[in-house]
């Protein structure tokens, strides 16, 4: 079994090499070409399938179908020009407070 961890940094990265092309075709840059829209279609099947796997109590499942969720959330933020960077950023500003805070605010603005 291959131990290699990769990171969403890594993904990220992999994601965008694929998405420039160059090299053989690939998956990532065919659903790239697709558009926005069916990145996005693509990113709620593997949310679902995700979460259908989790109710289902299918551990394996659940991990395979978080990676597969993961690799798509990655081709789309590509597909927009969205940065892990942003993302990593909100996420800091979302944590520096109660998750109940951070709700309400929001909720209220």
């Amino acid at each position: 079994m291959d131990d290699k961890r990769v990171t969403l940094d890594d993904l990220a990265s992999i994601v965008a090499d694929r998405a420039a092309g160059g090299g053989p075709p690939s998956y990532t840059r065919s659903l790239i070409e697709k558009g926005v829209a069916k990145c996005a279609q693509k990113l709620g099947e593997e949310a679902v399938e995700t979460a259908l796997a989790a109710v289902a109590a299918d551990t394996k499942a659940v991990v395979s179908e978080s990676a597969d969720l993961l690799y798509h959330l990655m081709v789309l933020l590509h597909a927009r020009g969205i940065p892990l960077e942003d993302i990593y950023a909100e996420l800091g500003r979302r944590t520096a407070r109660s998750g109940i805070e951070e709700k309400t605010s929001r909720s209220t603005g």
